[in-house]
């Protein structure tokens, strides 16, 4: 079985399932953009990162964009930025032309990450992470910006599908129908179904306009763990890792998966998301 990495205690959480939408608090000094040197200064800072992922910034520079894209409510219909959360997760302004893969090398007021805005508007992500998004996020190694929208279609839709049979979602079992791909030249690390194992439907053949669209969120004093127990910042090795066998698996895991083996797969990603708060019919007839 692969060797886990060291896993950071985390904060109290009700469980595997996202039963509780919490949000973010813009929060940023002014209204105008604070302005950074070009992308040359950056590569002074990350060497290890390609030109195209320094290129990689985000529109959301000011208090009024980020006002203004959360007056959206069509685009957030799970209330992941519902007012009554503010006071849980504070989010600030992207500084101008900071990219994606920046960390407290440059910036040092407190920790933080980057998560792009599709993955609360399209795929109901909240904050805080679940304890098994946390553990897949350290068993990969990666950042929640780092990992491809779609791979986070995978693992919201099958946190909802084990939730809605009362199960607790299962890294291992989650690793034993999917797999890491080598990113390559690619920016973003994804997850394939595994050989002869294929669960869930992709989310999107081609996942597009996302990529200038990402917070900067912080903790506060009302959540100071929020942040614990996961990657914050891009990493420059990913741990791509086959899929599990099912000797790597529990016994109590390997009750669960002869349950979800049984079921009619693939299961179209997109119908679990859509049904997560309508449980009855949640599962597709087969």
């Amino acid at each position: 079985m692969t060797k886990r990495a060291e896993r950071v205690p985390e904060p109290a959480s009700p469980s595997g399932c996202n039963s509780t939408s919490t949000s973010s608090s813009p929060s940023v000094p002014s209204s105008s953009p604070v302005r950074l040197p070009p992308a040359s200064f950056y590569k002074s800072l990350y060497r290890w990162a390609p030109v195209n992922l320094l290129e990689e910034t985000c529109t959301f520079t000011t208090l009024k964009s980020i006002a203004t894209h959360r007056k959206k409510q069509s685009c957030h219909p799970s209330r992941v930025f519902g007012k009554d959360h503010d006071k849980y997760v504070q989010m600030v302004a992207c500084r101008e032309g900071e990219p994606v893969c920046s960390n407290e090398a440059f910036d040092h007021e407190s920790p933080f990450c980057f998560i792009y805005s599709t993955l609360f508007r399209r795929l109901g992500l909240r904050l805080p992470f679940t304890p098994s998004e946390r553990t897949l996020l350290i068993e990969v190694n990666v950042s929640p910006a780092q990992l491809h929208p779609n791979s986070w279609a995978f693992v919201r839709a099958f946190a909802i599908l084990c939730c809605s049979l009362g199960l607790t979602p299962s890294v291992d079992i989650f690793l034993y129908f999917f797999e890491v791909k080598d990113p390559g030249k690619k920016l973003w690390v994804s997850f394939s179904g595994a050989a002869g194992r294929v669960f869930l439907t992709l989310f999107q053949q081609s996942y597009k306009r996302f990529k200038k669209n990402f917070f900067k969120v912080r903790s506060n004093r009302r959540e100071p763990t929020l942040l614990d127990g996961f990657p914050l910042y891009w990493t420059e090795k990913p741990n791509l890792q086959r899929s599990r066998s099912l000797e790597d698996l529990s016994p109590q895991e390997r009750g669960v998966f002869e349950l979800l083996s049984g079921l009619s797969t693939p299961l179209n990603t997109s119908e679990l998301l859509k049904r997560e708060f309508s449980p009855k019919d949640l599962l597709p007839s087969g």
